[in-house]
């Protein structure tokens, strides 16, 4: 039964039936990245393209660069092993993770209004419960994510991190949420946002609520997301594969979802 159901999948794709939505962010020199408080030794280190030869002495029919850039770059990928909650898990790295739950269908909380009054906005189970009354259950296995729209900040890193004296001021969940998705069996959640956090979210119980309950619980995080204002509610197929990096605690990723067209 499996064979045409995938048949079907494919030529609606090749059709544009189902359209493919880039759900990532341009990576590159410009890219803004996470700035940690100074107490901390080191930030992950701008993006760098190094060309290596292009149609020149160095190379005179082929073009290729080598890049520098850390793993939780752009858009991209938080695996377990990238927080102290998740070191233990067995599968928690990018090259043993179970590749079958990157692939699932999306929830796609439209609180963006919300942020743009508020950027501290901060997502409750309440606010979660409202939206599945509306939209239906969000179920397990699903990647759930949070828009705001934070993605049309992206080409200014100042706005896009929205920092002050007291730190960053972007939305995220509240502990309560995270932790109410996690026992819905979401196989992880995702933010527009420069983390998977609040801004705020160092304040909170836990500090960093979606980076410790997540992880603590083998479920993933995707940052710097883009272009969910194409996505419904519900009905669209996220698929986001970190590159399988040795030991790896991230990966930027090209996020892409399959949407069926009215």
């Amino acid at each position: 039964m499996t064979a045409p159901v995938l048949t079907q999948l494919g030529a609606m794709i090749a059709s544009g039936a189902i359209e493919v939505v880039d759900c990532s962010g341009v990576l590159g020199p410009e890219t803004p990245l996470l700035k940690l408080p100074p107490d901390f030794a080191r930030d992950t280190p701008p993006v760098r393209i190094h060309r290596i030869s292009e149609y020149d002495k160095d190379g005179p029919f082929w073009a290729w660069n080598w890049l520098e850039l850390g793993e939780h770059s752009g858009t991209h990928f938080d695996a377990p092993h990238h927080w102290i909650t998740g070191k233990d898990h067995a599968d928690g790295y990018t090259d043993t993770l179970p590749v079958q739950r990157l692939v699932a269908p999306v929830n796609v909380l439209d609180f963006s209004a919300e942020c743009a009054a508020n950027p501290d906005f901060l997502l409750t189970v309440d606010h979660v419960q409202a939206w599945e009354a509306t939209h239906g259950t969000i179920g397990p296995g699903e990647w759930v994510v949070l828009r705001s729209d934070w993605d049309a900040r992206a080409h200014d890193e100042g706005l896009f991190l929205n920092a002050d004296a007291t730190g960053p001021h972007t939305p995220g969940p509240t502990a309560e949420a995270i932790q109410h998705l996690i026992d819905k069996g979401i196989t992880g959640w995702g933010s527009q946002c420069i983390g998977t956090d609040a801004g705020q979210a160092g304040g909170m119980t836990p500090p960093f609520p979606a980076h410790n309950l997540l992880h603590k619980h083998n479920r993933y995080g995707l940052a710097s997301l883009a272009n969910l204002s194409k996505l419904p509610p519900k009905g669209a197929i996220l698929i986001a594969a970190p590159l399988k990096i040795k030991n790896g605690t991230g990966s930027p990723i090209r996020a892409l979802a399959l949407v069926p067209r009215p």
